[in-house]
């Protein structure tokens, strides 16, 4: 009997820290990240294979799976896998940027052990270090409704993930040369859908059947519009929200956000252009897959569809139109319009504006004139072990000073179950798309100039759309309300991702006091330490 009692102990630990989690499915994945010939745009280069695979392989759960991703690095450098839009309840530890975890080393492997806890929708992961983004190493995320929660429209006949985004034909090293020099990305050499050039992917279809196409903008440096020759596409769901289900000829797509579109083939059966372009650029770049009808000896043919270039308003109208579907059940079997957002009363403002200021003669990016310096050690484990000196909780102010821009490890203090506003302000000529790791958020109302409280009365207090990734136009304002219910240390960034490298994030500490696993997890036993957390100890179980 004696010799039982290690064993069961341990059990009892594993379904205590796990909670719920040992009620639910666990799906293992095994990864190995190498380097690997690619040809994407017709020039041979050095890509970020997964499992000899670019993109990346698909991973497929349903709602409240647990995911044993264990992740072995063949490259020459550290890295790090992040996933946009999974909100990591609880769990920031495995958030899997640098402000909270430390990078895998060469020849080294990290397990990350994440659940999609009460999450649906359409996501994406990618490597968050560095450039390594602009070499591959992202893939799609498909978090599937449980079989007993009814979905707003009849199940498609098929699902199709698209990958889509801007490319250069320079390596990452030399990307982030240029970065580190203090100059801006130059334009894009081309765009990809999913990994191939022009007319290099197709997707086929059977007449008469309606498919649903999961669409993410994987791109370093520009928005896109999408469209399909000659067929019509339903929007039904934004990054984990369903929604009023209307339909569009195009469909703009900002760094870093991802739609759900259900599309029929009802159209005579040949193949058909399938088309990414940049918006908002003065060069136009153009790209196109194929979609094949399954009966069709004909090919692609005609002119390619015209799409938006850089009319703002029509973008701006659109994005308005996205709704949230109040009748839609979401991942739990109620009303996703049940959470009536518009009737909490907001704890407090933050103002957050972009700028591109030149410090110490190099460009760089900031958010309320401080352009993040990445630690010496995560801000996550620095917290957690109360180590000085790392970063200050007074280091980026909630509103923008307009003084001269600075270098420092910003992070902004937050209070665990605060309902919160964010206001956006961009006074730019070029579109931004911010990302909020660990949430989502409504964006209850955007325009043009400057935002002001008398902007409230124009705000979406019923049915604006939950999401994790917002754009903000040009000399505009994006104004979300979000409820800062899951603590942790969460980053806050541009999804332009060489604003990102070169300043312009910081990082929410939502701090609780109560030390309940109830409200976090404790650090994970196979933590990285790195930095000056190295030689402590995570935790004995």
């Amino acid at each position: 009997m004696r010799t039982c009692w290690p064993f069961s102990f341990l059990v009892l630990v594993f379904f205590l820290y796990h909670g719920v989690n040992g009620e639910n499915p666990y799906r293992f994945f095994t990864w190995k990240v190498t380097y690997g010939d690619i040809y994407p745009l017709g020039v041979k280069q050095q890509g970020i294979l997964i499992n000899g695979e670019f993109p990346g392989p698909q991973i497929d759960v349903i709602t409240n799976d647990n995911l044993i991703i264990n992740v072995f690095n063949y490259l020459r450098e550290p890295f790090l896998i992040s996933w946009n839009g999974i909100q990591q309840r609880r769990n920031s530890w495995q958030d899997g940027v640098y402000g909270t975890n430390c990078p895998i080393p060469p020849e080294k492997n990290f397990t990350y052990i994440l659940q999609v806890k009460d999450q649906i929708g359409s996501f994406f992961y990618f490597p968050s270090l560095g450039m390594h983004k602009a070499a591959g190493g992202f893939g799609g995320i498909r978090v599937w409704s449980r079989p007993r929660i009814p979905v707003p429209f009849p199940p498609p006949s098929g699902d199709f993930t698209v990958l889509a985004g801007d490319w250069y034909k320079r390596n990452h090293y030399q990307l982030r040369r240029i970065l580190d020099a203090g100059h801006d990305l130059p334009f894009p050499d081309g765009l990809l859908i999913n990994g191939r050039g022009w007319n290099g992917y197709r997707f086929t279809v059977d007449p008469g059947k309606t498919y649903r196409f999961r669409i993410s903008n994987v791109g370093l440096a520009t928005s896109i519009n999408f469209r399909i020759q000659g067929h019509k596409m339903k929007l039904v769901e934004v990054e984990g929200s369903h929604t009023l289900q209307n339909t569009y000829t195009a469909l703009d797509i900002h760094l870093g956000q991802s739609y759900s579109v259900l599309v029929t083939a009802d159209q005579p059966a040949q193949d058909y252009y399938i088309v990414v372009s940049t918006r908002f650029t003065a060069r136009v770049l153009t790209t196109t897959a194929v979609l094949h009808y399954s009966n069709s000896y004909k090919g692609v043919s005609g002119r390619i569809p015209g799409g938006p270039t850089t009319q703002i308003d029509w973008s701006l109208n659109q994005a308005r139109s996205i709704r949230w579907n109040l009748t839609a059940s979401g991942p739990r079997p109620n009303p996703q319009g049940s959470y009536h957002y518009g009737m909490i009363k907001t704890s407090r403002t933050i103002t957050l504006a972009n700028s591109a200021p030149i410090i110490n003669r190099k460009q760089r990016f900031a958010v309320n004139s401080v352009s993040f310096l990445p630690p010496d050690t995560p801000l996550k484990l620095a917290d957690y072990f109360k180590i000085p000196g790392v970063f200050n909780l007074g280091s980026i102010q909630s509103y923008p000073n307009w003084g001269n821009a600075y270098l420092q490890t910003s992070v902004m203090s937050a209070n665990f179950r605060e309902f919160i506003e964010i206001i956006f302000q961009n006074w730019e000529d070029t579109v931004q798309s911010w990302h909020i790791d660990g949430h989502s958020f409504f964006v209850v109302g955007m325009d043009g100039g400057q935002w002001t409280p008398s902007s409230r009365a124009g705000y979406n207090l019923r049915d604006a759309v939950a999401r994790c990734t917002t754009q903000v136009y040009p000399k505009s304002w994006t104004a979300v309300y979000m409820a800062l219910d899951n603590v942790g240390m969460w980053n806050i960034r541009s999804e332009n991702w060489a604003r990102q490298y070169l300043g312009q994030q910081f990082y929410l500490r939502v701090y609780t006091a109560s030390n309940s696993w109830r409200d976090e997890l404790p650090i994970p036993r196979n933590a990285l330490l790195c930095g000056r957390a190295t030689g402590r100890h995570t935790r004995p179980l």
